[in-house]
């Protein structure tokens, strides 16, 4: 895939994801932001989509809706005869894939091998697929399928990285923002880009914070912002010999 903003839209089998998290430990609740968090490092999120019984899952529409996901209601199994969910998921999918053009990234939330199929099919018409799952209740047919496959639980120890240390004597509000820079800095090497461009950097900031302004910060220009980081020794920067524009080469030692 090239450096281009990509977009996407996600669509969560939350009964599977339930099969996955049903054992794990009271204080291991299960987080929806967590895997937006990762996905808008990979993207602009167009659609959101969860489909279950939600009679079943009250105690997670709350948090759902304050991710602004749609929420799906299926009937319960036992009054249809079979998985509704997953049909219903598969056609809003397939829809979307041949209406919305400009979706180039089609993210299955669900380890169900029956999405299999789906996968193939987005694939044929020259979508990149991504699966996110529970590792209790993902098959290894979906998972191989996938162009990439994320587990959640690798997801939950990368959100427990310690992000590069900051002077003390830095104001609240830059300090966030500094953080906030590492952290998208950190996503996009995680993405193996080859060539950390301030503009690509911005806009990953500004998907996980829609609301950062380096001009609230005091800066003329986000470049500004980059070339203070470096003076303070927290990133490495460079301008590129044809367009004049910064680069980051990784952090400050």
């Amino acid at each position: 895939m090239s450096d281009q903003e990509h977009t996407l839209a996600v669509f969560i089998d939350f009964e599977n994801l339930a099969l996955g998290f049903k054992n794990r430990k009271k204080n291991e609740k299960f987080e929806i932001s967590t895997i937006l968090a990762r996905l808008v490092e990979k993207g602009k999120v167009i659609a959101k989509k969860a489909y279950a019984d939600w009679s079943s899952y009250a105690k997670y529409k709350e948090e759902l809706h304050s991710a602004a996901i749609e929420l799906v209601e299926i009937p319960r199994r036992r009054m249809t005869g079979k998985n509704s969910a997953d049909i219903r998921l598969c056609v809003d999918a397939m829809d979307m894939s041949y209406s919305k053009d400009h979706i180039d990234t089609f993210v299955i939330v669900s380890g169900d091998s029956d999405f299999s199929p789906l996968v193939a099919k987005l694939k044929e018409n020259g979508k990149q697929v991504i699966g996110i799952g529970m590792r209790e209740s993902t098959s290894s047919l979906l998972s191989d399928n996938c162009d990439e496959f994320i587990f959640y639980e690798d997801l939950e120890q990368a959100s427990q990285m310690t992000p590069p240390r900051i002077a003390g004597d830095i104001p609240e509000e830059k300090r966030d923002a500094f953080e906030l820079l590492f952290e998208s800095i950190t996503a996009l090497m995680r993405e193996n880009k080859e060539i950390l461009w301030s503009s690509m950097i911005k806009q990953t900031m500004q998907r996980k914070r829609p609301s950062f302004n380096e001009s609230t910060l005091g800066y003329r220009s986000f470049s500004e912002m980059l070339l203070d980081c470096a003076k303070r020794n927290y990133l490495q920067v460079s301008k590129d010999s044809k367009s004049g524009t910064l680069i980051v080469d990784g952090f400050g030692k």
